[in-house]
């Protein structure tokens, strides 16, 4: 069995009670997450309780943003958040992903993880594509984005 593991962390300018919920509540994603952007017609569907665990967000949009859904499965504020991400479309996959929230000087250590494993026809295309260099370009996007979030006065 083929397994991966894709990490980046970054240095947010921000408290992380200032950065946690960001990422705690799949509503506040649209503020940051790398991905949002590429449909812009993307179907969202939000259900169970609004942040924390039990919180859940589908998506499904074009060929590009895909399908799937996310459950937030552990959640300790203002330590880390544990996540359920299962991808339906355009390979069916379930990557358990895990944000941590360290306090570094006046600012927060964000790492964010995404683990797999290649199966199927996901096993082909991992032989020839490298997870952490399809992926790791996103998460880094996507922490830059959380800190300009996180950095943002409060509306």
């Amino acid at each position: 069995m083929s397994t991966y593991s894709v990490t980046r962390s970054a240095l947010i300018p921000a408290p992380a009670k200032d950065v946690f919920p960001l990422v705690n509540n799949f509503r506040e994603w649209t503020k940051w997450s790398p991905w949002e952007a590429v449909d812009p017609a993307l179907n969202r569907t939000y259900s169970g309780p609004e942040s924390g665990v039990g919180a859940k967000y589908a998506w499904n949009g074009n060929r590009k943003a895909g399908a799937g859904n996310m459950e937030i499965i552990g959640s300790q504020e203002p330590e880390n958040v544990n996540i359920r991400l299962e991808f339906t479309k355009p390979f069916p996959a379930v990557n358990p992903t895990t944000f941590t929230f360290v306090p570094e000087g006046t600012g927060t250590r964000v790492t964010w993880t995404m683990t797999g494993e290649h199966k199927g026809i996901g096993k082909v295309f991992g032989l020839f594509m490298n997870m952490d260099k399809m992926v790791g370009g996103d998460f880094e996007k996507g922490l830059a984005s959380l800190g300009a979030a996180a950095a943002s006065p409060k509306a």
